[in-house]
């Protein structure tokens, strides 16, 4: 259980998606002042989850999985 991520950062990455169409990793860490190591794993387990998802524009991508 050490390594799951807590659902409040699970919810900062979402929350800060829903302000911009897509993002990459490293620029939702930023924003909101959280390790990308942290981050990263945050971002595994929401699309695990289904409530995010990759896109690849010759750059990998995140965004928020149309409901």
């Amino acid at each position: 259980m050490a390594d799951e991520v807590s659902n409040e950062l699970k919810g900062k990455v979402v929350d800060f998606l829903k302000t911009v169409s897509k993002a990459k990793n490293k620029e939702v860490a930023k924003a909101i002042d959280v390790d990308k190591h942290l981050v990263d794993k945050a971002i595994a387990e929401l699309s695990k989850e289904g409530k995010i998802e990759y896109i690849y524009l010759g750059a990998s991508f995140i965004k928020l999985k149309d409901a």
